[in-house]
């Protein structure tokens, strides 16, 4: 059996022991998303695919019978071993040309209004060989593709279709296709009008059937969700994507980011060098450096990024169809364009020289500035240098402001954050960030000051924005892995302090209270999702109380992180009852639940929890939004996704009615995807728990071929993955994240692939 250069071990497992100096690790299956102020850690598996050899089934080119397209699809490239196949690509045989050849199910996404949805729909997995094979830019971080105008290796949709939102079994699946989009087309960046009555995309051409000469950077189409047509914005005029690719600056008009309609040709590299390279440090700065890849050269490199990264902008009316400029119409290396909420101003950014060798283009000097509807410039935000002394250590960031957002529930109101340590988590700073805010509607005009919002000891992490002044403050520190949640009032009213909502360990799973849903407004915007009218009166819990070190505990730790100890609300009473949504890690697995959460007691109140029994039910986003409707404990309806071992996710609403008892809940179901892999639909698998030789829990999952008997079948060859992650205690890399109703879905990327091929994988 030809195979991948893998370790083949027993299934009789011998767990081997791992150390690390800078902490406890733990295999993949112990990781769970990060709080939203850190970074998600998110691993995958090695390309590890078998190949057909004399020893495996002949594949369907090798029986006599066609290939389904006459251009090979990637799945790996060995050299033949017969004199007529040297160096050539190899088909796989059957059963693992399944997960390659089989299109990916559609992507769904819901409609404005939430009574449409719109279907994607997607090749199957793997590129072509020719598209691995076209020539790409490397320039500071970026893979580019000069013909399109974009990162290379895009992927894309074949086509789009729109069907109702089920509210019967006979709606399942209905759709029909939009019209007038090319049968080769590649489908990409598609958004809804907040009205919902119109969709923008991308269009280009790509493949191995597309000549050089008829690659061009994407076009943008626009579709009719009445008419179902669609139909060119710009006909012969591209976008650069490299950065941005179009923004909604109301239901009628686009922002489109456009290749300049004057550039010159293609810089060309001079015969002999313009000079030596030069580099300095005069001021003697001393800084770590991260190893990056792709990055600038020499200044050849630096003008053709400068070439394939200039864009201007242009406002499309999707109506007419005419074309007016934005701004100056000065070609710049734009980055951003954001409307804000209500359209009458919008975030622009740029990058600017001088470029850098050493680190990659989000570190280059970027100019921040408001322009109005016209692209008239009304305010500076800032104008950054260089970032090339950013330390490496965790929680470091850019110095000056960062993270220029408009406030979802104001028209035009920017805020942003200033770290007040240098951007070096190593300086000792109280505050350490501080946020501002600025109208653009103020009487004294869009150059108003900022005025301090916020701020923070540790490291800013973000705010969800509510109703009538109401926010949710984050901060977390990663060296102790503590994170913390505030009240906040986002008015600046005096007599509303801020005001502790938990201080935790976010690598401790099994005390997860969840996060607040979001609910979509009229503007497009997204704000906390609230509860209004009347809610149960019984079954509240009260608030949890935070794990502390003082005398009481049984056992002290004394290297334990000292937590601030949340409080019921006095002065300023919300009266908000928020929407949580949590994983429910626990030894048993994972069971996702909704919370109700009464933001003034502390106290939690569960509406539905995942039953745990053969099926893993998740829930996702708020569907009875549409229009700003209030929602209710009556009107309460959750997107949710549903999976088992053997049956691939599906969607369904769940749809609460006012009730608590999520026994007595049917989720409808609004999704029929096949079966990714139908000849490969239940392979068992196994949650492990062992004990290290250091004394740390940790856990696997152990994957066998179907039918697979010990007793009969004997030792298998066994792929053993595993990816070291590191934790702050021993208790945190024990817990369990997963869940044994997962379903066992194999990629052409992932070494389940074995599992058709009768080998065992652990994980």
């Amino acid at each position: 059996r030809a195979m991948a250069t893998v370790r083949l071990v027993s299934t009789a497992v011998r767990f081997a022991r791992t150390s690390s100096v800078t902490g406890i690790h733990a295999s993949r299956a112990t990781m769970r998303r990060a709080p939203p102020s850190t970074a998600r850690a998110v691993s995958s598996f090695k390309s590890m695919v078998p190949t057909a050899s004399a020893a495996t089934p002949l594949s369907r080119q090798q029986r006599g019978f066609p290939l389904a397209r006459r251009s090979v699809r990637v799945m790996a490239t060995v050299a033949g071993d017969d004199e007529d196949e040297a160096g050539a690509y190899r088909s796989p045989p059957s059963d693992v040309a399944q997960f390659v050849e089989r299109p990916q199910s559609p992507g769904i996404s819901i409609s404005p209004q939430r009574d449409k949805l719109l279907y994607t729909f997607r090749p199957p997995p793997y590129p072509f060989v020719s598209e691995l094979a076209r020539p790409e830019l490397k320039l500071a971080g970026l893979r580019i593709d000069e013909t399109q105008n974009s990162r290379s290796r895009m992927s894309g949709n074949t086509g789009m279709a729109l069907g109702p939102m089920p509210t019967s079994e006979a709606e399942i699946g209905v759709y029909s296709h939009f019209t007038g989009i090319p049968s080769s087309a590649t489908v990409n960046y598609v958004s809804w009008a907040t009205n919902g009555k119109s969709i923008a995309f991308t269009v280009r051409f790509a493949g191995p059937d597309t000549p050089d000469d008829e690659r061009a950077p994407p076009e943008l189409w626009i579709a009719d969700v009445d008419t179902m047509h669609c139909r060119p914005l710009l006909p012969g005029k591209g976008l650069n994507t490299l950065f941005e690719s179009y923004s909604w600056l109301d239901d009628n008009t686009l922002a489109a980011c456009v290749v300049p309609s004057d550039r010159a040709v293609r810089p060309a590299r001079p015969p002999t060098p313009r000079g030596p390279r030069v580099q300095t440090n005069t001021g003697g700065v001393v800084a770590q450096a991260r190893t990056y890849a792709d990055l600038l050269k020499d200044s050849h490199d630096a003008d053709l990024f400068e070439y394939f990264g200039s864009s201007e902008f242009v406002l499309v009316d999707v109506a007419t169809g005419t074309v007016t400029p934005f701004g100056d119409g000065a070609p710049r290396t734009h980055t951003r364009c954001d409307p804000s909420p209500d359209g009458s101003f919008v975030i622009m950014e740029e990058l600017l020289r001088p470029y850098s060798y050493e680190i990659p283009c989000g570190r280059f000097p970027k100019r921040v500035w408001i322009t109005n509807r016209a692209g008239e410039t009304v305010r500076e935000v800032s104008n950054l240098p260089l970032a090339d002394s950013i330390p490496i250590a965790h929680n470091s960031c850019r110095a000056g402001p960062r993270g220029v957002n408009w406030r979802p529930d104001k028209p035009a109101e920017l805020y942003w954050t200033e770290a007040q340590d240098g951007g070096d988590p190593r300086k000792e700073a109280s505050p350490r960030d501080i946020t501002y805010v600025a109208d653009m509607f103020d009487e004294k005009g869009p150059q108003v000051e900022g005025t301090k919002r916020f701020q923070t000891d540790l490291r800013y992490g973000g705010v969800s924005f509510g109703a009538n002044g109401l926010g949710i403050l984050y901060e977390s520190w990663y060296k102790t892995r503590t994170i913390r949640a505030w009240v906040v009032d986002t008015l600046g009213t005096a007599d509303r302090p801020q005001r502790l909502l938990y201080d935790r360990d976010y690598e401790d799973s099994y005390t997860e209270p969840g996060s607040p849903l979001s609910r979509r407004m009229p503007d497009g915007t997204y704000l906390l999702a609230q509860i209004e009218g009347p809610v149960p009166i019984d079954g509240w819990a009260p608030a949890k109380t935070p794990k502390t070190n003082d005398t009481n505990d049984k056992v002290k730790d004394a290297t334990a992180t000292p937590r601030l100890k949340p409080e019921p609300a006095t002065l300023w009473r919300t009266g908000a009852i928020l929407i949580l949504e949590g994983d429910g890690a626990s030894d048993t697995g994972d069971k996702p639940f909704l919370d109700l959460l009464n933001l003034d007691t502390g106290e939690t109140l569960r509406v539905w929890e995942c039953a745990g029994s053969g099926a893993l039910e998740r829930p996702g986003s708020v569907i009875s939004d549409a229009h700003g409707s209030p929602i209710t404990m009556e009107s309460l309806k959750i997107l949710l996704t549903r999976e088992t071992p053997s049956e691939n996710p599906q969607y369904f609403s769940l749809e609460l009615g006012g009730s608590v008892s999520g026994a007595a809940l049917r989720p409808r179901r609004i999704s029929d995807f096949p079966h990714p892999h139908p000849s490969l639909v239940d392979p068992p698998k196994q949650i492990l728990r062992y004990k290290r030789a250091d004394g740390v829990d940790l856990n696997a999952t152990l994957y066998t071929p179907p039918g697979y008997d010990v007793s009969r079948d004997g030792p298998l060859p066994t792929i053993m993955w595993a990816y070291p992650r590191e934790f702050n205690s021993a208790e945190a890399a024990g817990q369990l994240r997963d869940s044994p109703n997962r379903f066992t879905g194999i990629s052409p990327m992932s070494p389940l692939v074995w599992l058709a091929r009768g080998d065992a994988v652990l994980d």
